[in-house]
Parts: structure tokens; sequence; C-alpha cells
């Protein structure tokens, strides 16, 4: 009998991993970090549901962290086994891993240094050096090739079209059911890479609802963006807009080009102030074949991203002399969510100045700063200040990477047949329950929303 555990994001947007076990094989099916709410990140310190050594293998669908940022701790805990996952993710797991060990480290330090953690020593959850003994063990596979990772377990990948080798997984059982793990679904007619792969009919489905209450702005061609870099430019501020450093950098930087190409805006200073978007950038244009026909650059190079006045920002002095300057510029700078890295020093710098504004362009979770201020805030603390958020602070939900509720029922539609069972997860309750409700009345499926550590019969 195989059985499905659903150990993160159940309920939840964050810490994508899903226990299945078949036949005395247990396989991992994701491996993320638990962010946001600090209910939520205390989980990371849990013990693991089972020795991390009975663990077989670990399958990824890609390189966020919330589906991969817990892989270091886990090998920390004894996992010696592979990790399959497409080239792609590989890649871009070679720059999230290592930074999100180095910020653990820096955490740690800075709490023992000042005193504010409860706990002495203050320890990371992992380091940089089970970061980098964690790449040593993942074993790519390219899209569209069965494997049998385990004794009568095969998987295969299949292009999800959220970030750069993103997949969702078919799981093939023998002699037991055919599982589909949706992962993070992409978006249909998006730039920089291809819509997601059509569904392949399977017993069991798990689909994300992050976006399922709500339908993302129509395509604009960029008239938002214009908008705000217009307003800003005309008040001589700022704009500042964090973003995740893998995948939303990219697209941020294809709207300014093309804008600046079509003349709607006026040609600013546009700085990438992330060491580890700038590589994501290099990633994304060597693997030139896995990007949308209409982008895919000639030359190879980060300049297939370049906007006229494009700077990388690569020294911390290079970012504090930007963090200082008071001179109109386009800033993109991690993380996403304003929970750490470079962008806070240029919130803290930006936010009391009512002539610059900070654009939100991707989710933002419940229990982080930028939540916060997307919601309202009128001030926000950043390295124990508190910042008067004066500056405009707007957000541009039609650069989401996550597919929204028409384009998951689009995706489901692909499936053929209905789903033995489908279960819905990647999704805080209210667009969960919406989603849910939903695909009752559009299909006449009854998802299933299971609660965290929940174990289904398959």
């Amino acid at each position: 009998m195989a059985k499905l555990t659903f150990l993160g994001a159940a309920r939840t947007v964050t810490g994508s991993k899903y226990l299945l076990e078949h036949n005395g094989q247990k396989v991992l099916f994701d491996c993320g970090l638990f962010q946001g709410l600090k209910d939520l990140r205390l989980r990371n310190w849990d013990e693991f549901p089972v020795p991390p050594d009975s663990l077989n293998a670990v399958v990824l669908t890609h390189a966020h962290l919330d589906h991969v940022g817990y892989l270091p701790r886990l090998v920390a805990q004894g996992y010696r086994g592979r990790v399959f996952c497409t080239p792609g993710t590989k890649d871009l797991s070679q720059l999230v891993l290592p930074d999100a060990g180095r910020i653990q480290e820096e955490d740690a330090r800075q709490a023992n240094k000042h005193g504010y953690s409860r706990h002495d020593p203050a320890l990371p959850l992992f380091t940089e050096s089970d970061a980098l003994r964690a790449l040593t063990q993942l074993q790519p596979l390219g899209f569209e090739r069965p494997i049998e990772v385990v004794p009568g377990l095969s998987i295969e990948f299949h292009p999800a079209g959220h970030l750069l080798g993103s997949a969702f997984i078919i799981v093939r059982l023998a002699g037991g059911p055919t599982i589909l793990f949706g992962g993070d679904l992409g978006r249909y007619s998006r730039p920089i890479l291809p819509d997601p792969s059509g569904a392949i009919a399977a017993d069991i489905v798990l689909v994300e609802s992050t976006y399922g209450d709500r339908e993302h702005q129509p395509d604009d061609s960029g008239a938002q963006l214009a908008e705000v870099i217009k307003k800003t430019a005309g008040q001589h501020g700022k704009l500042v807009i964090p973003a995740f450093a893998i995948g939303r950098v990219e697209e941020v930087l294809y709207w300014v080009r093309r804008l600046e190409a079509e003349h709607r805006i006026p040609v600013l200073p546009v700085y990438v102030d992330s060491p580890m978007a700038s590589e994501a950038l290099k990633y994304y244009s060597a693997r030139v074949a896995e990007l949308d026909p209409d982008l895919r650059p000639t030359s190879g190079q980060i300049y297939a991203f370049a906007t006229t006045r494009f700077q990388t920002v690569s020294s911390p002095q290079q970012s504090k002399e930007l963090t200082a300057s008071r001179r109109p510029a386009i800033v993109i700078s991690s993380s996403g969510m304003a929970t750490g890295g470079r962008v806070l020093h240029h919130l803290a710098a930006a936010l009391p100045d009512p002539r610059n504004t900070v654009l939100f362009v991707g989710y933002q979770a419940e229990g982080t700063r930028g939540r916060q201020l997307v919601d309202g805030a009128k001030d926000v603390r950043i390295h124990g200040h508190s910042i008067a958020v004066n500056a405009t602070v707007t957000r541009i939900d039609s650069m989401s990477a996550h597919a929204d509720r028409g384009e998951i029922l689009r995706w489901l539609g692909t499936l053929g047949s209905a789903p033995r069972r489908l279960c819905l997860v990647h999704g805080e309750p209210a667009p969960m329950d919406a989603l849910k409700g939903l695909i009752q009345e559009r299909l006449s499926w009854t998802p299933h929303t299971p609660a965290h550590g929940e174990t289904i019969e398959l």
C-alpha cells in the first residue's frame, strides 16, 4: 500500500515537502523551507518526521527556497542519497543554497552579538558547508526522460513554466497509482519562459492554489510599469523594486528594456543590486533553448536582458554608494518579500522620502515585511529601527510567476479526465478554499485540502 504524507505547503504557501512511501521505499518530493510567519518558520527546527538517512531519494520541482531550501538541513541530519532535479534547477540551486547557508550563519552571528536570541548560543539552521555538501548530491535529469529512481517508482519531469528548470513530476508506481506532483505552476502567454506543458492524466494530482481566489491583472503591455517609472522620474525620485533574485529580476528587466525600446519611459540608470540575480541572469542566457523563442539571445550573454544604462552591483561598497545616492534610478534588489538582503538598505533609505516609489512585483506572504508594506503600514522595522513610510508603495500582480485561478483551471482541463483524487496545496486557506469551490462548480470535482502532517492512502 502506498501512502502520501503532507509535510509542508498544506494550508500554507511555504515549506513544500511530500513524503511518498511505497513497498518499503521512501521518496521525498520537494524539500522546502518554511518562510513568513514565525509559527511556520519554527517548523524548520522540528525533528524531521522520519530519520533522514531512511529516505531513499529526494526529487525537486524547482529551485525556489520554499521548495529546495531545507535540503542542506536534511543533508546535515544524515541524508546521503541522490537528489533528482532538472539541469536548470541544479544551476540555480548552486546559487540559492550556499547563499541561504551564509544568511543563516550571519543571522546566528548577529543574534549572538546583540543577544536577542533565546538560545545561547544561537545556531544556524544549516551552514554554507552543509549547502555545498548538498549540492554534490544533485542528480540532473532532462525533461521527458523517465527514470526509475528507486525500485518500483519512476519519475518524469515536464516543463512547468514557473522558473528556469521548473517542472511538474509524473510518478508511476509499480502495481500502484500514477501521481502528478504539480509543483508551482507557471503562467500562459508570459515572457521569458514557454507556457506550462499540458498536464498528464494521473490518479492523484497535487496542484498549487496560491492565487486560487483571483485572476491576475490582464496583460497591459507594460502600461502600469511605464506609469510608475514616469511618475517617479518626474518627481526626481528613486524606484526600488524588491524582486526574487531568480525568475522575477529577468521579467522586470525584460519590461524595462522593452519600454525603453518603444520610447514609453525615460532612460534611467538600472541597477541590479544582487550578486545572486546577476549570476542567475547568466544561467538564463546560457540555457537559451529553455526560453521563449522570441527572447532567445544570440550572444549568450546577460546583455540579452540589459537595458540602455544597465549595471550590476557586485561589491558591498558599490551597494552602499548606490543606497546613499539620491539621483533618479531604478534599483532592482532582493529579497522579493523584503525579508533580508541588500534591498533592506535601499528600503531604509528610500521609504522616508515621498519622492521615491517602492514597487512590489510578486507574492507577499503573511508575516513578511513586504506584506506589511503592501497592506499599508505607516512604518516598518528594518535592522532594529523604525522606518517611516512616506514613499509611494505600489504593486503589480501581472508579473506573478504563479498561475491564477483561471490558469489553474485551464491546466487542470488538460488532464483529459478527472483524477481519483485532487489535492490542493501551496496556498493560504482563503485562496485554497475559494479554488476548491470554483473547481466543484466548474469541473464537478471534489478537491481535498490536506492538513499539515496528514497522511492519505493511495
